[in-house]
Parts: structure tokens; C-alpha cells; sequence
């Protein structure tokens, strides 16, 4: 593919509206999806205490929108609002209520939808917008009015700042880590190569419903793919197969030839996710989960640390075979699963998903920053060669030639500067970091979280259970001294028994 798949975006309202959030390019990135979560500081001026304070006493405003608009800002400088908007049906009137704040002067910075099965609501929407003070309360009151909308609440910073991020305790709670980063659909669009194309659009969608659906310890629905879908993964399929050999590390190489015997990975057929989860967990114990599209960063990354691995169904455009704006399953499929099926890159992974829980935002940004580097575009060495693990690379022939080659700029990988680069998402990357190992990585990412966390506390995942503990207490932390003794007794006999 001319650039890698999407990794994880979706949908503009249109064509200015995706270039002004920052996203010209090609490829959309966790990273991005992060640094929109990141909340940015609400400022207020002093000479609007007075009007706020008034509309609180009238019943228009809540307290939480009080004290937001207490803070001092400049009257002319726009500042960023979050609103969290509740839909009556589905997304239809999305786009009415972007124009409505457009209308007031506000510039949609994000947009982001969630399902919320609970009555009266369709929908939960995020949306984060840079407005004037002045036009923000008058914004409120319509929107308020709106048929279609049940409420609009205003998010506090002050607030949000202040309380434990809320991470899921047990498996079955990544049922509510579903919110979809809505910036890139074919349904809204223009630069989307199925815009224009009603019934890739209803495919699609019909794909999406089953995520949507889903809930933990269902079985994945298999999905008949039809033929022009096919068409376009076996396109993808021969071109990666003719480089594997020669460009991928040898865990890949070694995977792939199993996934090939046991999972259907040809050319001709597309292999289901309920056959790929159920081989991944035999291996490594991770397993799938249908995914409607891009999910936050925070909420993905949380799903690693339970070993599950968030995957889309549906399949790109075929007029973009090598390419596509957002993730789908050739990259989900031929990139990340045979990696997630191998031990030592399957414990990076939920190592990268459990650094994340709890984490504040900037955290959160600088983990989707090393995922770009390692788990999508990372290098390795490989008996004096430099290979391709990253899943970005090993879906996509064109980066994967490119990386390879003498033309980019490469690293040693090291968390703190990884952590921090600037990626490149209008074309392939100018710079990849290189793992001695894997192995290497993980040493080197658990050291760097130790010395720059902020989080008070450790986290464990306990696979019996299949729930994160947080170790914040002596009765913990003498629990699993008890599982650690035991474990260091078995070695002690195990390596006695052995004859060396």
C-alpha cells in the first residue's frame, strides 16, 4: 500500500473539516486519536462570572458549567469546550448539529460517538469544540431545544482532572469500551473511496451492526464475504506473501505458515475471526473482539491488557486495494494477528495495555506514540539484517520495501525518545526505531514506566480471573507474594529434576 493501512480512524464530517483536525493525510494514527483525548485547559474571563452566575440562578446553566465559565479567558480568544450531546436516534442528525455550532462560530476540533442503549437514547456524542465565551451559552440553549437531542451537558476539566480515571476491572467491562473515534466514514466523507458508493456504505454498516451487538462471551458472528471483497484481500494477500520471506522476522515467518495450514489465510477466502481468536488464544491467550471502527486510544489500548485485541471485519474499498483510511481486516488480519499469535509479542502488547490503566491523558499519548513505533511500524535485528515486526509494515508491501530500504532514517529504540517523536502520516515514515529483540523492548518500555509513571500504584493482570488487580494495599501485595513463592518453588524443583 502506497501508505499503511489507517491504523485506527474514522470519519470527517467532510473534506475541510478532516483537513482542519489535522488530518490531510492518508493514514489516520492511534497517536492522533490520543492527542485528541488529551483534554485541553478551558481559560475564562473574569467579566463573564457576573452573566454565568445569572443564567445558573434562571436555571439555564448547571453548576458544572458555572464554574467552567468562571475562569478567566480573553474575551476574543476562542477556548475548547468538551460536550457530551445525547442522541434520540442513531447519528442522522450529527451532521445538523455540526452546523448548528458552526453556525455559532464554533470549529469542531473532535467528534466522537459511543451506543447507549438506555431509554429515551440512541447515541452518546463527544464533542470538543474551539468557540468564543459569548456564542458558547447561546450555543447551549439551542442545542437544548433540539427534537432530536435529550441532553447537552458541558465537561468540566477541573472535574475530570481530579477523579481516578475510570480503566475496566474485568474482561466483560470491555463491553463498555466501545467509543468509536468518528472522523473518517464513508457515509460523511467526501474523501472516502466508498463515498459515493450506496451499497459498499449499507455493507458496510451492515458489518458494523455486529460489533455494535456484540457483548462479551458471545461467539463472533462469521460474516459471508462476497466476492469483490475477496477480489481485494487476495490482491493484498500475493503482493505480502512474494516479501514475507525476505522482510518479515522470523516469528512472523514462522506464524504465518501456520495460520496458512490451520486459520484459511489464502488468497481466495477470508478468514473469520472466530477461527483466527480461537487459534490466537490457544497460543498466546489472546482472542478478538469485532470493533465498528477506531477506537480511542484509551479505550484500545485498555483492551490489550486484557489480551484482547480489537479488530475490525469489513473490508476497504476495492478501487483502493493497497490502501485504506482507516483500519479494516487485511491490515487487522495480515499485520497484527500472526504477531498476537506469537508469545513474546503478545506480551508486549498487554505489557503496553496495562502501562496504560489509569494513566493520565498525556500518558496515554506518549503509549499510542510508542504502539506507532514498535507494535505498527517497528524494527528488528535478525542475524545481522534488519526485519519488519510492526504491523503496519507487514500489512502494506509498499512501507514494508520502504522501511527496509537505505532511504529512511533508523534508530536504536529507546522508550524515551520513541515516546515523544514526531511520526510522519502524509506519506511513509522518515524515521523507524530498531529492537535488538522484542524481548529487549519490553525490558526497556518496563523500566521507562517505572521511572515516569504517574500512576500511585501497580496493576496486575490475573488470567484465572481474568481481571486487573490494582496492588495498592499489604493484603495484595501478600497475595501475591504467596503466587510468586509458589511459582519460584516449582522452578527451584523443575530445574533440580532437569539433567543438564
Amino acid at each position: 500500500m502506497k501508505a499503511a493501512e489507517a491504523n485506527r480512524e474514522r470519519f470527517a464530517i467532510n473534506k475541510s473539516y478532516s483537513i482542519e483536525n489535522g488530518y490531510p493525510a492518508r493514514r489516520r494514527s492511534l497517536v492522533d486519536d490520543a492527542r485528541f483525548e488529551t483534554t485541553i485547559n478551558k481559560q475564562q474571563k473574569q467579566s463573564w462570572i457576573e452573566e454565568a452566575q445569572r443564567l445558573s440562578c434562571d436555571g439555564e446553566l448547571s453548576e458544572e458549567e458555572v464554574f467552567l465559565v468562571q475562569s478567566p479567558c480573553e474575551p476574543d480568544v476562542p477556548q475548547q469546550v468538551a460536550l457530551v450531546v445525547a442522541l434520540v436516534d442513531g447519528i442522522t442528525s450529527l451532521p445538523r448539529i455540526i452546523k448548528t455550532i458552526e453556525n455559532f462560530k464554533g470549529h469542531v476540533a473532535h467528534v466522537e460517538t459511543r451506543p447507549a442503549p438506555r431509554k429515551g437514547v440512541a447515541f452518546d456524542v463527544l464533542i470538543k469544540i474551539d468557540i468564543l465565551r459569548e456564542p458558547l451559552l447561546n450555543l447551549l440553549k439551542s442545542l437544548r431545544q433540539g427534537s432530536a437531542i435529550a441532553s447537552v451537558n458541558l465537561l468540566s476539566e477541573h472535574h475530570s482532572s481530579i477523579k481516578e480515571a475510570w480503566f475496566p476491572k474485568h474482561i466483560s467491562e470491555l463491553d463498555m469500551c466501545n467509543h468509536l473515534m468518528t472522523k473518517f466514514e464513508p457515509d460523511l466523507d467526501m474523501d472516502h473511496p466508498g463515498f459515493a458508493d450506496k451499497e459498499y456504505r449499507a455493507r458496510r454498516k451492515e458489518i458494523a451492526d455486529i460489533a455494535f451487538t456484540y457483548r462479551y462471551g458471545d461467539p463472533i458472528p462469521r460474516v459471508a464475504y462476497q466476492q469483490e471483497e475477496i477480489d481485494t484481500w487476495g490482491a493484498v494477500f500475493k503482493e505480502l506473501e512474494r516479501l514475507i520471506p525476505t522482510h518479515a522476522c522470523r516469528q512472523y515467518r514462522e506464524v504465518w505458515e501456520i495460520l496458512k495450514r490451520d486459520c484459511g489465510y489464502t488468497p481466495d477466502q477470508i478468514p473469520q475471526l472466530e477461527d483466527v481468536s480461537k487459534f490466537m488464544k490457544r497460543r498466546t491467550g489472546f482472542t478478538l473482539r469485532p470493533a465498528a471502527g477506531l477506537l480511542t486510544a484509551r479505550d484500545f489500548l485498555a483492551s490489550l491488557a486484557f489480551r484482547v485485541f480489537q479488530c475490525t471485519q469489513y473490508i476497504r474499498h476495492h478501487s483502493s486495494p493497497h490502501h485504506s483510511p482507516e483500519p479494516d481486516a487485511i491490515h487487522e488480519l495480515l499485520g497484527h494477528a500472526p504477531l498476537l499469535a506469537e508469545p513474546a509479542f503478545a506480551q508486549f502488547s498487554q505489557e503496553l495495555g496495562l502501562a496504560s490503566l489509569g494513566a493520565s491523558d498525556h500518558e496515554i499519548e506518549k503509549f499510542a506514540t510508542m504502539y506507532w513505533f514498535t507494535v505498527e511500524f517497528g524494527l528488528c535485528r535478525e542475524s545481522g539484517d534488519v526485519r519488519a515486526w510492526g504491523a503496519g509494515l507487514l500489512s502494506s508491501f509498499g512501507e514494508l520495501a520502504h522501511a527496509l530500504s537505505d532511504k529512511p532514517s533508523k534508530k536504536d529504540f529507546d522508550p524515551a525518545i520513541t515516546s515523544v517523536q514526531p511520526y510522519q502520516d502524509q506519506d511513509y515514515q522518515d524515521l523507524y526505531f530498531i529492537a535488538d529483540t522484542v524481548e529487549d523492548a519490553q525490558e526497556k518500555f518496563r523500566r521507562w514506566t517505572f521511572q515516569t509513571m504517574s500512576r500511585p500504584y501497580e496493576v496486575r493482570y490475573e488470567p484465572h480471573s481474568q481481571s486487573v488487580q490494582t496492588l495498592d494495599s499489604v493484603h495484595k501485595l501478600e497475595d501475591l507474594t504467596s503466587s510468586l513463592t509458589s511459582e519460584i518453588q516449582r522452578l527451584n524443583n523443575a530445574v533440580r529434576k532437569m539433567k543438564f
